[in-house]
């Protein structure tokens, strides 16, 4: 029961988060509305951190940890919000499902695992299809959504990068550790990112905005690393992937009820390549091996 509910938090977490981004940076710009989630993140991590009563070890594995967390913690979150101001909430889940397949990628470059199958290679096939009908489609919405969908896939890289040099460093920190520490080591350069490319503190922004800003700094951010990490302690990593086939369909559904987002014919058969992807990525080797044990 305890597994279920967490799959079912992280499935709202990861469907809601891209329109709370969205309401987030309304009336005060994408740098302050990340800067202070992350400030609220960064808090309550650090009240978890003491209530468990760990440590921030220092030594060099650690501080190399800290360093890859927050190249996603500063370096994704920061473009993935300032690609939420040229593209709807929906599309950033959809396209951030994306994430498995570039990060397999990555991994067979740097850590030469052997992620090239015929499964793998099907499922980048159809998800640049299914991308390129994305882009199709953005072409129609606004001139600006282009960039707003390279900036997602930037993200996505940048967290892609990040997973691969958590992985490589094999410091064996706990998470609540990691993200604590990978937090502590954004926050200084979100405030100077901040005061050199805006420096204004909103002083009038609606109350949607508000509860979203504090949303995502003290649910979205620390329950979804927990939740996360928790699942892959009970699971293996590709049923804990099963997340990202469930979420982009509901964030898709919540733009377009809540938001008044678009859903036009390209966009479904977009989002339904990408999600076929990600099936085939996820399933079609294991399925090929164990149908060829039946046969023998």
């Amino acid at each position: 029961m305890r597994v279920f509910l967490a799959y079912l938090g992280m499935v709202l977490l990861w469907a809601t988060t891209p329109l709370a981004i969205k309401w987030s940076v309304n009336g005060m710009g994408f740098l302050w509305g990340v800067t202070s989630r992350m400030t609220i993140g960064a808090f309550c991590m650090v009240a978890l951190l003491l209530f468990f009563k760990k440590r921030l070890p220092l030594t060099r594995s650690a501080l190399l940890t800290y360093i890859a967390v927050a190249v996603q913690i500063y370096g994704a979150m920061t473009v993935v919000y300032w690609a939420a101001q040229f593209i709807p909430s929906g599309w950033i889940s959809v396209i951030s499902g994306l994430t498995p397949l570039v990060t397999a990628i990555f991994a067979a470059i740097w850590l030469h695992e052997r992620s090239l199958t015929i499964g793998k290679i099907l499922s980048y096939l159809i998800g640049i299809l299914g991308l390129s009908i994305m882009f199709g489609s953005a072409g129609e919405f606004s001139s600006t959504a282009i960039l707003g969908i390279f900036g997602v896939l930037g993200s996505i890289s940048l967290q892609a990068i990040s997973a691969i040099g958590i992985k490589r460093i094999r410091a064996q920190l706990p998470v609540l550790t990691q993200v604590t520490g990978g937090l502590l080591l954004a926050m200084p350069l979100y405030f100077v990112t901040w005061d050199t490319f805006d420096g204004q503190v909103p002083l009038q922004f609606s109350l949607t905005t508000f509860l979203s800003v504090l949303y995502l700094g003290v649910i979205a951010t620390p329950a979804g690393f927990l939740l996360y990490y928790y699942l892959l302690s009970q699971r293996s990593a590709t049923q804990v992937s099963l997340v990202t086939l469930a979420s982009p369909v509901l964030a898709l559904w919540l733009g377009h009820y809540a938001n008044y987002e678009p859903m036009t014919l390209q966009i479904i058969i977009g989002t339904t390549l990408i999600l076929l992807a990600l099936v085939i990525h996820n399933f079609f080797d294991r399925f090929i091996k164990t149908h060829k044990k039946i046969i023998v």
